[in-house]
This record gives C-alpha cells, structure tokens and sequence, in this order.
C-alpha cells in the first residue's frame, strides 16, 4: 500500500490519481500518522441471467408470503395504529 502526505495532495494530485486508477490503496498521512485511506470506488457487479436464476431460487427457498402493496399498506397502517394510536394522513 502506498502513502501520499497532506501536502502532497496538492503537488501530486496526478500521482494519487493513477495509483487509483491501477486500483492500489494509499494511506494519507498527517503529522506522521496516518489518518485514512483512500481507496479506490469499486465498480457495481453486473447481474448475469444465471445470477437472476440464483436469486429466484433462493427467493422460493425462503418461502415468504406474497403480499400485494395494498396489504403492505394496510399491514403498515394497522401497526402505527397500535404503537402510535393514530395513522398517517
């Protein structure tokens, strides 16, 4: 893992910003410490017809009731009722 000072930040921001590109961690430093680390934004993975094959099997393996909106609405509803004794306009 590389470093990069506060004050390099400034000077050698090029630098800082190819090591991110080639996907290497640097550690920033401040008076001797370090003091975080920048890292590099990982990309989303992309979902593969055999990864939505995956997720339905393990959506039916979980055996969760099927519920519409207007039951989650009201399911919703009927709990504020009881914690709170009133409902959301």
């Amino acid at each position: 893992m590389e470093y990069i000072t506060t004050t390099d930040l400034r000077t050698k921001s090029s630098q800082l910003i190819q090591s991110l590109k080639n996907g290497t961690k640097v550690s920033l430093i401040h008076r001797s410490k370090v003091v975080g680390i920048i890292e590099p934004k990982k990309e989303p993975k992309v979902l593969t017809h055999a990864g939505i094959e995956k997720l339905k099997k393990l959506a039916h393996q979980l055996n969760l009731p099927k519920t519409t909106y207007k039951q989650r609405e009201k399911i919703y509803r009927e709990h504020l009722m009881k914690k709170y004794g009133k409902g959301i306009s």
